[in-house]
Parts: structure tokens; C-alpha cells; sequence
């Protein structure tokens, strides 16, 4: 890429990082505060009061799996598994809701 359609691109607003994921705790007290209101943790994938909320707690869900065979990548602790716990998560779903 040139040096002018970075320029162009700069101007209009583009973002040059990606990185649209959250810190874990954020969206942890956006559970909590799902919780708070609906009852139970199990956000919908497609939520459309906070869609990213959704994603993440199916990456929870993945992350989960992965720790428990011991997978390295996993971004999961014993410590945000006991957070989760708490709030009654539940790491499988077998009827996926869609809307609440």
C-alpha cells in the first residue's frame, strides 16, 4: 500500500488495529449485569442488545474445553471458571436460545 492511500485511508477514519476484543473483565460484568436483569446466564449467540456479549461467552465456552484438555492456548483460569461458576454460567447448552 502506498503512502497516500495510507494518508486517504487516515483521513477518513480508517482503523489500522483490529483488535476488537474487550479485556475479560469488562465483558464479565456485562454478564453480571445480563444476569441481573434476565436471571441466568445463558446469553443468546445472536443478542441484540450486545452482540459481542454473545460471541464472547461462546469463546468462554471454548476456552473452557480447551483448558479442560489442557490446551496451553486457552485464555481460561481456574479463577475466571470460579467467577463464572458463581453466576451459575453454564459451560454446554443443549437448546440454544436465540432471543430472549
Amino acid at each position: 500500500i502506498t503512502e497516500d492511500r495510507i494518508q486517504l485511508l487516515s483521513k477518513v477514519g480508517f482503523e489500522w488495529k483490529c483488535n476488537n476484543t474487550q479485556p475479560w473483565h469488562i465483558a464479565y460484568g456485562e454478564l453480571v449485569s445480563f444476569v441481573d436483569e434476565f436471571g441466568h446466564a445463558r446469553v443468546p449467540v445472536k443478542f441484540p442488545q450486545n452482540p459481542s456479549l454473545g460471541m464472547w461467552v461462546g469463546t468462554q465456552r471454548r476456552n473452557y474445553k480447551k483448558y479442560l484438555k489442557g490446551d496451553t492456548s486457552a485464555k481460561m483460569t481456574a479463577d475466571r471458571i470460579q467467577l463464572l461458576n458463581k453466576l451459575g454460567f453454564e459451560w454446554a447448552i443443549k437448546n440454544r436460545l436465540r432471543v430472549i
